[in-house]
């Protein structure tokens, strides 16, 4: 009986133990207040993309910032590398005038990075859709700030 007692011990301190290092290391809840500053980083990602504002939308990054699309992997070492017009054109061109939010749930967090399953589409003026695009955001915390670390994304 004693040795019954000892394995349930044993089994209630390996559960406790590794449902703690779980969560420290990656669970899928975070406190409100964090997901509220998750969320405000990516409206103002989304916000400032759809002004075209080149300088606003890298202040979402981080750097160096990671985006993997279309097979291949781009890394902006820093903010102002970009051209407005290169960044945003091709899309006008493609009849792109703004863009929304269809989903952003997190998928795993811990204290300093969460990865954010999110899907968004692409409009004309008319508001018919250019096309829906799902991706994977990955925000990190660094000096105290959240922002966009990697995307990888099915968008060209």
């Amino acid at each position: 009986m004693k040795r019954k007692n000892l394995y349930l011990v044993i089994t209630f301190f390996l559960i406790n133990t590794l449902t703690a290092w779980a969560q420290r290391d990656g669970s899928h809840k975070l406190p409100k207040e964090e997901t509220a500053q998750i969320n405000a980083v990516l409206d103002a990602y989304l916000s400032t993309f759809n002004a075209k504002d080149l300088k606003g939308w890298e202040g979402t990054y981080h750097f160096p910032h990671y985006r993997l699309a279309s097979g291949k992997m781009s890394v902006l070492e820093k903010a102002g590398l970009r051209d407005s017009a290169k960044v945003f054109g091709p899309l006008i061109k493609a009849g792109w005038d703004y863009s929304k939010w269809d989903h952003r749930n997190i998928i795993q967090a811990s204290a300093d990075k969460v990865h954010v399953d999110t899907k968004f589409t692409r409009y004309r003026k008319d508001g018919s859709a250019v096309g829906s695009y799902e991706s994977l955001y990955v925000l990190t915390r660094e000096d105290g700030r959240w922002a966009v670390k990697l995307r990888s994304s099915f968008a060209e």
